[in-house]
């Protein structure tokens, strides 16, 4: 009998379980149906990839698209048109948005506001607050949530759990693992006299390495107390690396494009627009994230998209607002590093895909494989392109990336089957539905 499908990819390079090589995918009803010689069999629609690389569908599990209240900033919308422009097939976005995403009806209201306008699929981080950590329970398995997520550094917006005691009140409670962003809000409130005004360079100084560290010392010590999983985000110390390393157990370690590309050096050429907490630190750091990278300490890669207006950002540091862009720019930026042999592609994949799966049980995604989401990321490594301003379709409209040429560009972003993204262009309207989970289910 003559195998049909929806879609026949057809020729490129995949990279599943077998390795990287030219194999056909053939899709039905938004999975993948099969993965091999396609070339006796019939679909609605074949696409010759001949010459390009099919990835597993891209998942950032860290943008802030600033919906609701922000939206000057950025909106689900516009934030999803980024993140499938770049080539990412769905996010997990945060709950500093305002009000916070901190009980059942906040992350009710953020599902409303996605269906039907996101473009890429979807998970909402869940902020874990001093008010609700009865409530946890139930917040950690609703439909949409990623899971919960603690600042223990302050940052844009108020969500902020700064003591021993309100982290362990949450940690008690999450059964899925639990996200941090570290940084010791006593040690932030007593440095903050080093901050020079006018020079965003004394960021790191206020918010140094020893800042980052000992909050994640501290998260450690109380997830072991607790016998609870935790994910440190955004990691940027070299300090830190060493200390999670011996932790792997139950810490699982982040970190970002911008972390492992730019360094101190560029205050000088993008002042703020470079201001991100935590911060862009010395070289050192960057070369230790890499270290981190090539050991397997570092599971994944986000961005942490966090616009903020140009207006916003040229105001004299510290009332500059910390963050930037990084959704549209993730998968090129990192692209470039595979061209420059700093990691494998497969080792790409694994930190965009299957370790994202991994990590916070994600059901059907992750992988290209029979029966998951039909979600690829279809790129070109040789295609050498400037990343600029123009190019990016975030609300704030600007990239730290604006002039840089990068070797490898996303071509195609589909998601469960449907083309959404292609050449620069988004082909459909929002079709983006949550991410499952298997712990929630």
């Amino acid at each position: 009998m003559r195998q049909t499908y929806d879609l026949i990819l057809k020729g490129g390079a995949v990279v599943d379980h077998n390795g990287v090589g030219a194999r056909d995918i053939g899709i039905r009803d938004g999975k993948t149906a099969f993965i091999g010689d396609l070339r006796q069999a019939s679909a609605g629609e074949t696409i010759d990839l001949a010459g390009l690389t099919v990835l597993p569908g891209v998942i950032d599990t860290q943008v802030h698209f600033r919906e609701p209240g922000l939206t000057h900033k950025e909106d689900l919308e516009t934030g999803s048109r980024a993140a499938v422009l770049g080539g990412v097939t769905a996010v997990f976005e945060m709950p500093n948005t305002s009000p916070l995403t901190t009980s059942a009806e906040a992350l009710a209201h953020k599902m409303t506001l996605a269906t039907g306008r996101m473009h890429c699929d979807f998970a909402f981080w869940v902020g874990g607050a001093n008010e609700n950590p009865c409530d946890i329970p139930e917040l950690e398995r609703l439909p949409g949530a990623a899971g919960i997520k603690v600042f223990m550094g302050s940052s844009t917006g108020s969500l902020l759990v700064k003591d021993d005691a309100g982290v362990a009140a949450i940690l008690s409670r999450t059964r899925r693992r639990a996200a941090f962003h570290c940084e010791d809000e006593y040690r932030l409130e007593e440095r903050k006299p080093l901050r020079l005004a006018g020079d965003p360079a004394s960021h790191p100084v206020w918010r140094d390495e020893v800042s980052a560290l000992r909050s994640t010392q501290r998260l450690i010590r109380i997830a072991r107390e607790q016998r609870a999983l935790v994910h440190v985000l955004h990691v940027s110390t070299a300090e830190e690396i060493d200390f999670l390393e011996q932790h792997k157990d139950i810490a699982s370690v982040e970190a970002t494009g911008h972390h492992l590309t730019l360094s101190a050096e560029d205050y000088a050429r993008l002042g703020t627009k470079l201001q991100m907490n935590p911060p862009v630190r010395e070289a050192r750091h960057r070369d230790h994230l890499w270290y981190g990278v090539e050991q397997g300490i570092v599971d994944i890669l986000g961005s942490d998209h966090a616009p903020h207006t140009l207006e916003e950002k040229a105001r004299p540091y510290p009332q500059s607002p910390s963050g930037m862009t990084g959704v549209q720019t993730l998968v090129p930026v990192m692209l470039d590093h595979v061209n420059r042999g700093r990691l494998s592609l497969s080792r790409f994949a694994d930190l965009t895909s299957a370790g994202p799966a991994r990590l916070f049980g994600i059901a059907g995604k992750g992988r290209i494989a029979a029966g998951y989401d039909a979600d690829f990321t279809i790129v070109d490594l040789k295609r050498r392109m400037r990343i600029e301003d123009r190019w990016i379709a975030s609300r704030c409209g600007w990239t730290p990336y604006d002039g840089v040429e990068v070797t490898g560009w996303p071509v195609g972003t589909i998601v469960r089957g449907a083309r959404v993204m292609w050449e620069g262009e988004v082909k459909s309207p929002g079709r983006g539905a949550a991410v499952r989970f298997g712990q929630a289910l």
